[in-house]
């Protein structure tokens, strides 16, 4: 019987036929849906033999959209994706416990499907509680064929399918094709859910697919390689500073082949989905049933007309599941592998966040410590997990790392990596992997998930997809973080204008304003933590996680005059440089030569890093803040084209960022190290400058006197500093290899220096002591007589001339 089907599988794949699955709903038995066109047959595709993960839904109420174009007498629905959505599936979680176990709200969880209205609107409210209800009885039903029933009765009850990856890049450039476009930059690969435009108009990045013409003729078609089911679409307006176009309605159609189409219905008419009413609020809409094909189209129907000048474009998502390949038919289209470590790939809310955080430090309680550095606006703790061997304490030499996730809350790939690699260091660490072992004993890391948790906790319940581009990236006071610390930078170049003695410039630790410190001051309390935390703990390496781009970004952030964009290169450009390549030339995504752009500038030219004043200009960014008040080199790595990656998508993610997180991390040890010590006592010198010269930008020793300097490989005069002592200089060589050379200082007091101490503490002066001062008076004294000697004689010069 197998053979017989597989056999009819692969003949109404060459005859362009395709199967409609609806399940009925009470019995969970699916039902095949089919015209002259499209010949009936069993399907294969069940729900129980489906390849997409089910991810548990909630109950939730939406409000319905009525659409009144025509057909006058068809008229479907989708969700409008308000805050009110978002809180009442919030709502349906009862108890403690449920809230506690709540996982994101992805796609399934928020939708209806499209369907025939009928007279009383009750009824159409109560089918996403039906829907809700059913997942688990369909996927566990036998795949058998009923007859069919009414349109108006059957609805599907599978779970919803991921996103096929147009934001993400999965679906490449040419498996989508367009009726027409109107120029290269608005081509049907720019149609991506997301996509971002440049900020010239007419350019080759524009921000959606557009139509050449202006008709209901027009489509953008979506090639899934491979025998999909099909649930859903999103859609969304033209991204543009210089025009506004949005499609109201759309039509949908599926095909096999691509020459013959078959249109979405609903009931017995074609159905007509209403798209959007601005232009980046994404809408989704979901199929009342789920259709097994290769290709999709969506036909805009109505648009906004702006008078004349009205273009039909739109950027979209298309919902699916791939289904099994029994026969190998796709064996080219193989999907990457997913991860082999046994991490929790899934999206974590805060409570979901503090849980697992706190299963990690149970695991491994020796090298594991959770603290909070502060509260956001809204009362959630910045929680931060330390990983070393001695946890809660500074080790003398022994440097201090710091990866920050979560600044602007919508970008959540970093969060999700940073409790990925803290569940993966502690199973390593158990397993006695050595590279893991060498890290911990070696390095104090910090790793703090969310820096903007209210922001994450906006973007989370709107979910994966439907969050926009910019929900839940400012913090609750509608602050963007990585414009709110103090911009050091102008203080600096200020002081080096104004200033005709450089001797008199300071290049490191610099103040922070006073006005800036005010409580009056618009500086967020997520802001003020972490310059705190900057400030108890001598950091030495840290990296910020963003996302929206693949690129990795180093200081300086700001440029000098102002200007949009201009290369401002810090005085460690070289290092920077390092540290950018080290991070994008091991991610398995940045250096693919064969990537496309994410959005409007093609960072492959400049190989994955770039100064980031010559991107765009970000005054008041952490980068900055870190390299002129602290002793920390920091950059910013954008992780991926897509701010909120489907849940489906994390292992690959992972799997693309664990070398380079690890690789990262290891460049805390380049360079030099070693401890300033009083020569007489051996106590360590806190606040010793450490120059290297050649260098404009020098570093500070902490308090029980060790440094870092983070160095590329060379030869290097080092001088260290401090008050009351004499410098000391010495030559030190960096190597290349994955230690730090050592390079320790003793530095010698000056008499008077020792004399107040010696003062102080009521004691006697030592013989060499003495005999010092004994010099400095007779030198004190030569220098005097011989000044007032020279007085002498030129009054004596001027006597006598008059």
């Amino acid at each position: 019987m197998a053979g017989v089907l597989h056999f009819l599988l692969l003949l109404f794949l060459h005859c362009g036929s395709f199967i409609l699955i609806s399940a009925g709903p009470e019995d969970g038995t699916t039902t095949v849906d089919s015209d002259a066109a499209f010949t009936t047959t069993e399907s294969l595709f069940s729900a129980g033999r489906t390849n997409f993960s089910e991810v548990p839904t909630t109950g939730f109420t939406t409000s319905n959209s009525k659409l009144t174009t025509k057909p006058p007498t068809t008229t479907t629905t989708t969700e409008r994706l308000t805050g009110d959505t978002g809180k009442t599936a919030e709502r349906a979680v009862s108890g403690k416990d449920a809230e506690e176990e709540e996982g994101p709200l992805e796609l399934e969880r928020r939708s209806t499907r499209s369907i025939k209205v009928a007279k009383k609107p009750k009824t159409i409210q109560k089918k996403p509680k039906l829907i809700t209800k059913k997942p688990k009885v369909v996927t566990k039903a036998k795949p058998q064929v009923k007859k069919s029933v009414s349109p108006s009765v059957a609805t599907e009850t599978v779970p919803q399918c991921p996103p096929l990856g147009l934001e993400s890049l999965k679906v490449k450039d040419n498996q989508l094709r367009a009726s027409s476009f109107k120029r290269k930059g608005l081509g049907p690969h720019r149609g991506r859910l997301n996509i971002q435009s440049g900020i010239e108009d007419g350019d080759i990045y524009d921000g959606a697919w557009c139509a050449q013409y202006r008709d209901k003729k027009q489509w953008l078609e979506v090639d899934a390689r491979q025998l999909t089911r099909f649930t859903g679409v999103i859609l969304q307006g033209r991204n543009s500073i210089w025009s506004w176009d949005v499609v109201h309605t759309y039509k949908v159609q599926f095909s096999n082949d691509s020459l013959v189409w078959k249109p979405c219905m609903n009931g017995t008419e074609e159905a007509v989905f209403e798209g959007n009413q601005d232009a980046e609020t994404p809408v989704l809409a979901l199929f009342n049933t789920s259709t097994v094909a290769r290709y999709i189209r969506i036909n805009p129907q109505t648009w906004y007309q702006n008078g004349t000048d009205g273009d039909i474009c739109l950027r979209a998502e298309v919902l699916g599941c791939t289904l099994p390949d029994p026969n190998n038919i796709y064996a080219w289209q193989t999907q990457p592998a997913e991860s082999r470590d046994k991490l929790d790939f899934r999206h974590h809310n805060y409570k979901e966040m503090r849980k697992l955080m706190k299963l990690v430090n149970e695991a491994c309680p020796d090298i594991t410590r959770i603290y909070s550095i502060g509260k956001s606006y809204t009362g959630l703790k910045l929680y931060v997990m330390e990983i070393s061997d001695n946890p809660g304490k500074h080790e003398l030499g022994e440097p201090e790392f710091r990866y920050v996730a979560g600044m602007h809350g919508n970008e959540v790939l970093g969060r999700e990596l940073l409790l990925n690699l803290m569940q993966y260091i502690c199973q390593e660490y158990k397993r006695g992997d050595q590279r893991i072992v060498h890290l911990v004993k070696e390095t104090r890391i910090h790793l703090l998930p969310s820096m903007n948790p209210d922001g994450y906790e906006m973007a989370f319940k709107k979910g994966s997809e439907l969050s926009g581009w910019a929900l839940g990236r400012y913090s609750y006071e509608g602050i963007d973080m990585n414009h709110n610390f103090a911009d050091l930078n102008s203080v600096m170049w200020t002081a080096i204008e104004l200033e005709t003695d450089r001797s008199k410039l300071i290049n490191h630790y610099f103040p922070i304003p006073e006005q800036y410190t005010s409580e009056e001051a618009f500086v967020a309390s997520e802001t003020r933590a972490v310059i705190n935390w900057m400030q108890d703990i001598p950091f030495v390496l840290s990296a910020n996680l963003h996302g929206g781009e693949l690129v990795v970004t180093y200081p300086y952030d700001m440029t000098r005059d102002w200007a949009p964009r201009e290369h401002t290169p810090t005085s460690d450009e070289s290092f920077f440089r390092w540290l950018a390549t080290a991070y994008a030339s091991t991610n398995q995504v940045m250096s693919n030569p064969d990537r496309r752009p994410c959005h409007n500038k093609d960072f492959l030219r400049y190989n994955n890093i770039i100064n980031g004043a010559d991107w765009h200009n970000v005054p008041g960014s952490m980068n900055d803040f870190s390299y002129l008040h602290t002793n920390c080199f920091e950059v910013t790595v954008e992780l991926s084209c897509d701010k909120f990656p489907h849940a489906s998508e994390l292992p690959i993610e992972w799997e693309n960022n664990r070398e380079s997180l690890l690789i990262y991390m290891e460049q805390v040890h380049r360079g030099i190290k070693g401890v300033v010590r009083d020569k007489d006592t051996e106590a360590g010198i806190a606040d010793a400058i450490i120059k290297v010269d050649d260098i404009d930008h020098h570093i500070r020793s902490v308090a029980d006197g060790d440094y870092w300097r983070l160095l590329n490989p060379g030869e290097y005069r080092v001088t260290a500093s401090a008050e009351g002592y004499y410098p000391s200089s010495r030559t030190c060589y960096v190597m290349y290899d994955h230690y730090p050379t050592i390079c320790d200082f003793r530095l010698t007091k000056m008499p008077k220096q020792r004399l107040k101490e010696i003062l102080a503490k009521g004691g006697k002066l030592p013989k060499d002591l003495q005999l010092r001062l004994r010099q400095l008076r007779l030198r004190k004294l030569r220098v005097t007589t011989k000044a007032m000697n020279q007085r002498r004689v030129a009054a004596a010069k001027r006597a006598k001339r008059v």
